[in-house]
């Protein structure tokens, strides 16, 4: 069992919003984990919104640094729920109980190098990609379908909340 499924969907939620969730359970899974349950529940608009929001503040709780390679990054938050929510997408007909069944069904999510499909180290590496969106350099990432608030199917660009600093890219 991985550390993160010790807990149900309504725990780990509860724990990384209240910022209870001791840090070292906070894994990549746990990351896959949240954001299914916010794409899921909310859709990927709303769900991009309060990622980003809540990965913030629990990285402020719990002490962490912000440099280039640590703290929040906008591009890998963006990118990482579009591949989240393409799965979640995929998964409409048969849709898994909860998240530990998603995160089984969906292997390739956990591999933390699975963005490498899409950029490349020098893009993502940058001040740009942690302040703001930028697009992949080595293939279009996967577009989420049924947005709340647009047709399905329908995509628009995401580009970097107007408060962030450096603006749009």
């Amino acid at each position: 069992m991985h550390g993160s499924d010790e807990l149900d969907d309504a725990a780990l939620l509860d724990g990384f919003e209240r910022h209870t969730l001791p840090r070292e359970a906070w894994t990549h899974r746990a990351h896959v984990r949240v954001a299914m349950l916010h794409v899921r529940r909310l859709g990927f608009d709303a769900a991009l919104e309060r990622m980003r929001a809540r990965i913030q503040a629990f990285n402020h709780a719990k002490g962490s640094t912000d440099s280039l390679t640590t703290g929040y990054h906008e591009t890998l938050t963006v990118a990482w729920l579009r591949v989240v929510a393409a799965a979640v997408a995929a998964a409409a007909a048969e849709p898994p109980a909860d998240s530990i069944e998603f995160c089984d069904r969906n292997p390739d999510l956990l591999d933390k190098t699975l963005l490498r499909r899409y950029y490349t180290r020098e893009r993502m590496l940058t001040e740009d990609a942690k302040r703001a969106f930028v697009e992949p350099d080595l293939e279009p990432l996967p577009e989420p379908s049924g947005r709340r608030g647009s047709r399905a199917g329908g995509w628009q660009k995401i580009v970097a909340p107007r408060d962030s600093p450096g603006g749009s890219p």
